[in-house]
């Protein structure tokens, strides 16, 4: 006729009533027979615990017929009783002033600790809290602290399995990844990732993938940094300007045709340089010539001109010419000679423009950012790293505007075309 409940079971019951569960269920997964009790005394529970625990939070769950049962004591209590409760008042106070002092120093820190953090982060440092300070039956009060949903919470708990078969996939990933970043010694970006896994891995990842398991597990490729004072250099009077015949179509589709050069510097050992000058292949982005000298003199321009007409790989097309920005090593009567000699026309880029050789640019700002130069002791260790560094990049360095292929797998992807 009367059905006593414990306390542990009813603040059991509003915990997984609050989380989401029927009463039903509730009732049902801790042993009690439904059809026995009856579902109308299950509803009239869980309707008058739920009551009083929206007004008096747990105390109100708790069954006060065992304190507040039997008459009221008329007779004065002596002095050993008396002692006795107010010790245990003092107790009770006592306990109360230390919680509060506890809950006062975790409402600091989470607040804290709440700054910039999504939703996520925020329901993993509310369970931490809980779970080392035995805040039990608080998660509606940390919820509202920090101004998160305490549904999102407890779905967030359930998913726990979920995000740690995510966690799984993510690190499986992440070796891929990593071991694709470090291949052949040179970091890479997202593109150039995707682009080595579809080619030598036969792995499919969207870059949108790349990109996020990059970030989340600080996995970083080196950028250039624009220097906003950097200025092509300026011809001298007495050299000879020639005209802008290429006029930024760097894509013509032909190999062997435009043909981009420029020097660049390369600062070793501390105080000693080195300088670069390159023939880029603008259509295939190929490095066709280069040289490596420790003078900069006009024999760095030259000699990169007759390692491009000396290479047996390559073949030139006739309409073949040389675009450079308006340095004194292009503008020279020599090297202009040079040119002419070899039947190689010749295009400068507009004064001060370095958008107008933008490419070559490009490249030497990728190599900058790949090659630990500064490092080598000698020249010819220098040397050693460029050399290898112009076989990794005409052969192994997938490129994403041209079709995710090599700049050697495109030139011969256009002769075939």
């Amino acid at each position: 006729r009367s059905i006593t409940y414990t306390d542990a079971f009813k603040n059991k019951f509003m915990d997984e009533y609050l989380a989401g569960k029927l009463p039903r269920q509730i009732f049902d997964e801790n042993g009690f027979d439904v059809d026995i009790i009856g579902i109308k005394r299950i509803e009239q529970s869980a309707h008058r615990w739920k009551k009083a625990y929206e007004k008096n939070g747990l105390i109100g769950l708790t069954d006060s017929r065992k304190t507040g049962s039997g008459r009221p004591l008329k007779r004065e209590l002596t002095p050993s009783e008396v002692i006795e409760r107010q010790e245990a008042r003092i107790k009770l106070l006592e306990g109360q002033v230390e919680l509060l002092k506890k809950l006062e120093v975790t409402e600091r820190r989470l607040l804290n600790a709440r700054e910039n953090l999504d939703p996520n982060k925020v329901y993993q440092l509310i369970y931490e809290t809980i779970e080392q300070n035995q805040f039990k039956r608080m998660t509606k009060y940390f919820c509202d602290l920090l101004g998160v949903s305490r549904s999102g919470y407890y779905s967030y708990l359930k998913a726990s399995n979920i995000r740690e078969a995510r966690e799984k996939l993510d690190l499986d990933a992440k070796e891929v990844i990593l071991k694709t970043f470090n291949r052949r010694g040179y970091k890479k970006g997202s593109r150039s990732v995707k682009m080595i896994l579809e080619n030598e891995y036969n792995i499919i990842f969207s870059r949108k993938k790349i990109q996020r398991i990059m970030k989340k597990y600080g996995i970083v490729c080196p950028h250039r940094r624009p220097n906003p004072y950097k200025r092509m250099a300026k011809a001298t009077k007495e050299h000879q300007v020639v005209p802008n015949k290429l006029n930024r179509e760097f894509k013509q589709g032909v190999p062997g045709k435009v043909l981009l050069t420029d020097i660049t510097y390369l600062p070793y050992n501390g105080n000693c340089m080195a300088y670069l000058s390159t023939i880029k292949d603008a259509s295939t982005n190929e490095i066709l010539a280069y040289h490596v000298s420790d003078r900069i003199t006009l024999d760095i321009a030259t000699q990169t001109i007759h390692k491009l007409v000396n290479n047996k790989k390559i073949t030139l097309h006739e309409d073949a010419f040389i675009h450079s920005d308006q340095g004194s090593h292009y503008t020279s009567p020599r090297y202009q000679r040079l040119l002419k000699t070899y039947g190689l026309g010749q295009s400068m880029s507009r004064r001060g423009n370095c958008w107008d050789n933008a490419p070559q640019e490009s490249f030497f700002g990728h190599l900058k950012d790949e090659v630990n130069y500064q490092s080598c002791k000698t020249l010819k260790e220098l040397k050693a790293k460029i050399n290898h560094y112009m076989v990794y990049y005409n052969n192994y360095r997938y490129q994403w505007n041209l079709k995710k292929m090599t700049p050697i797998q495109y030139r011969n992807h256009l002769l075939v075309a």
